[in-house]
């Protein structure tokens, strides 16, 4: 068994997976697994730069899940036998201007460099860590479609036991509210008709540009990741409180999509928020998430999504073990 330590920073949140890999079984045993919504890329759609503030709510992440790791005995460079940690950095430190000044502060804080990959990169670890164990069931019928609908962007990939197709579009939960939503610096609540057509239009556009190279209509089993679709199942399944047992590999029916997504768009903040599987982090940028997912949905015109607990981050430290 290999100890790893992964840890994905996206636009909205950053993630950590302590866990323990056999190589050899293909399992992956997790020793500790947390999340903490830092909204890393607030505003970088519209400056184009990492705000000071973001990157302290980002760095404070980092000081304290170099704890963790250092508690559990990770660490030291890949190598036969030895734990090793890999930082892997997505849509909002890849549109920065200043992304140099994250890079050294978490150089400094973990000792690893973070990686800031590709939107190709991120939809193959996205896919590793979504399928590696859907292997062998024959209900989760190939090819599949995984989508990880994240705060800046959302990749799609298609593929059986290997990647076929991928690519990364600019349609996230925080990056179509902060386009779409946000007036006067307040995100309306709830929008208006133009505002959530205007929303509609980005995602149909990003969908023409994937269908490209994507064959959308090849895929048999839609794939959802990430924590706008494990939200939506949530609330679909009546959940009093976030069970990720519960939810990994549960089945929304597009109907319950279209529901929720209908709800959290014509709520207000305070009605969101008093949803009790809502994280207060996502109340804000819920309704573009759920929208983001229902458009796929309709588009590609699957009945269901499977969820996975599974994703980017697990995929993360399989590249490693």
């Amino acid at each position: 068994m290999t100890r790893v330590a992964a840890i994905d920073c996206g636009t909205n949140s950053i993630r950590l997976l302590v866990a323990e890999a056999d190589r050899h079984t293909g399992v992956i045993k997790d020793l500790d697994r947390r999340m903490k919504i830092v909204r890393l890329g607030q505003d970088v759609d519209r400056t184009g730069r990492l705000a000071p503030e973001a990157l302290e709510r980002t760095f404070a992440a980092c000081r304290e899940y170099a704890e963790v790791i250092r508690e559990l005995g990770v660490g030291g460079p890949p190598a036969e036998g030895r734990g090793s940690v890999r930082f892997v950095a997505t849509s909002a430190s890849r549109d920065a201007e200043n992304r140099d000044e994250f890079v050294r502060g978490v150089l400094d804080i973990l000792g690893v460099e973070p990686e800031v990959i590709t939107g190709d990169e991120e939809a193959e670890f996205s896919f590793i860590g979504a399928t590696r164990e859907l292997a062998g069931r024959d209900y989760f019928a190939k090819p599949y479609l995984v989508v990880d609908i994240g705060g800046g962007s959302t990749e799609f990939v298609v593929g059986g036991d290997h990647v076929d197709a991928a690519r990364s579009v600019d349609v996230g939960c925080v990056r179509m509210t902060e386009r779409h939503l946000v007036r006067g610096g307040q995100v309306s609540d709830p929008p208006t008709p133009d505002q959530i057509a205007a929303i509609r239009a980005d995602i149909e556009t990003a969908l023409d540009l994937v269908a490209e190279t994507v064959p959308l209509d090849q895929a048999r089993t839609l794939v959802g990741l990430a924590g706008s679709v494990t939200t939506v199942a949530a609330i679909a399944l009546g959940l009093k409180e976030y069970d990720s047992s519960v939810i990994h590999h549960s089945r929304i029916g597009i109907d319950q999509v279209r529901e929720i997504t209908d709800r959290l768009l014509s709520s207000t903040h305070a009605e969101r928020a008093a949803i009790p599987v809502l994280h207060p982090g996502r109340v804000d940028v819920i309704g573009a998430g759920a929208f983001v997912l229902l458009t796929i949905m309709e588009r590609v015109g699957f009945a269901e999504v499977v969820v996975s607990e599974h994703d980017i981050l697990d995929g993360i430290a399989w590249s490693v073990a």
